[in-house]
């Protein structure tokens, strides 16, 4: 998933991507470890797009809490 699709999505939908995901990611290392499977690129992939969920949604949050502080004043 590219960051202006991530960028696209409200919260809600972003923090379901962002469990499932982490659910999807729980599944494979367990296969990969048991030897049933070998999609490490997978692996990579949603690691990656979890980031960059993960990163949007901090951003987000950030961005509501510059916006109700208060503007710096100018130095003297």
């Amino acid at each position: 998933m590219t960051i202006d699709k991530v960028r696209e999505l409200d919260a809600a939908a972003l923090q379901q991507q962002t469990k499932d995901a982490g659910e999807q990611m729980f599944h494979l290392r367990m296969k990969l470890s048991m030897g049933q499977t070998e999609s490490l690129k997978k692996l990579r992939t949603l690691r990656k797009d979890r980031a960059r969920m993960l990163t949007v949604l901090r951003e987000r949050e950030l961005g509501a809490v510059a916006s109700n502080a208060p503007a710096a004043k100018g130095s003297k």
